[in-house]
């Protein structure tokens, strides 16, 4: 019996580490300062954890199937280049398009999107009916990506100029509330919900687990791997163009250098949320557990007055731990 119990407590642990964590996190940081604890706070908190959110759900696609994506931080940039240059006010002195008349807001967003499913189409293409490694394939892609995002922000007349001068409908998606709730966390939580649906209530979620478990027997039990594999990367590309889309209305501007890095934090927030590094394993509460951790942590050690720096070694402890862990599960299970 106490052997029974003593399995039943580790099973509960290893499935709720990341909660706990997060708890001892907050808990640590509130007792530093008594002020962290306000709604102020929380809110400020959930600003900038909105846009990762959404990043890190488009990743997630792509993880649980066994591989990565290197070009989402790329593609994120790229769109809220595409989406500001589109939305400047008429009286603004630097447009990026000076004739160009107000479009409704969805317009630029879409074709901002639709640039996003379209790199993501790309990857899915040279993953699944080439071979390429997803390691390689998404590190090409965020190298073509980059330099198709400066191209375009170095055209005349704007000539590599930060885009500002944002429309107020626009930056109103980052920065307005409904309801003393925050429209950009409106938003966050919608898409999570949608993510929520796809991976547990729909075949393509089913089979995308199913391919990060095992893609040969996926293949035999008659999964249409390659297909499978270009639609998951296709939405994580519209994910990660939404996510630049809304953060080019949160900060109220956007430059080619946007979502730089963001890949890392994104891969490293779903890894530590319980999204396996070997496929199959990741679940929406998991990832927005993670990006939370990582937000709190940002905003947290800054609000006590520590020193930058260190919150880089205290992420960097925490995404090893995680994937020790992850791994020695694999072993196990081996």
């Amino acid at each position: 019996m106490p052997k029974l119990e003593a399995k039943r407590i580790r099973n509960f642990l290893s499935q709720n580490i990341i909660y706990m964590v997060l708890v001892v996190l907050i808990a640590v940081i509130a007792i530093l300062d008594p002020s962290f604890l306000s709604l102020q706070t929380f809110r400020d908190i959930l600003l900038q954890c909105a846009t990762r959110v959404i990043i890190a759900l488009g990743v997630s696609f792509v993880l649980i199937t066994g591989g990565t994506d290197l070009s989402a931080g790329r593609v994120v940039g790229f769109a809220a280049v595409i989406s500001a240059s589109m939305l400047q006010t008429q009286d603004y002195l630097r447009r990026f398009y000076p004739d160009l008349p107000d479009l409704p807001l969805i317009v630029p967003i879409l074709i901002a999107i639709a640039v996003g499913i379209l790199f993501g189409l790309f990857n899915g293409i040279v993953v699944s009916r080439f071979n390429v490694p997803p390691f390689i394939a998404t590190l090409g892609t965020m190298v073509i990506v980059y330099g198709a995002n400066s191209l375009y922000f170095d055209l005349e007349p704007n000539n590599s100029q930060p885009i500002g001068g944002l429309r107020p409908d626009f930056t109103n998606l980052g920065s307005g509330s409904i309801f003393s709730i925050p429209i950009i966390v409106i938003i966050a939580l919608v898409i999570a919900l949608l993510v929520w649906i796809v991976f547990n209530k729909t075949r393509l979620g089913k089979n995308m687990y199913a391919i990060g478990g095992n893609k040969d027997a996926a293949a035999v039990s008659g999964i249409n791997v390659g297909r499978t594999l270009i639609i998951l990367y296709a939405i994580a590309g519209a994910l990660y163009a939404i996510g630049g889309t809304l953060e080019a209305a949160r900060t109220g501007g956007a430059t080619n250098n946007y979502g730089n890095m963001y890949e890392l934090d994104a891969i490293a927030a779903c890894v530590v949320g319980g999204v396996s590094t070997t496929g199959g394993i990741g679940t929406v509460a998991g990832v927005l557990a993670g990006v939370l951790i990582f937000g709190v942590i940002n905003y947290g050690l800054t609000f006590i007055g520590l020193n930058p720096y260190w919150q880089q070694i205290i992420k960097g402890i925490i995404i090893i731990s995680a994937v020790a862990v992850d791994i020695r599960k694999y072993y196990a299970k081996k």
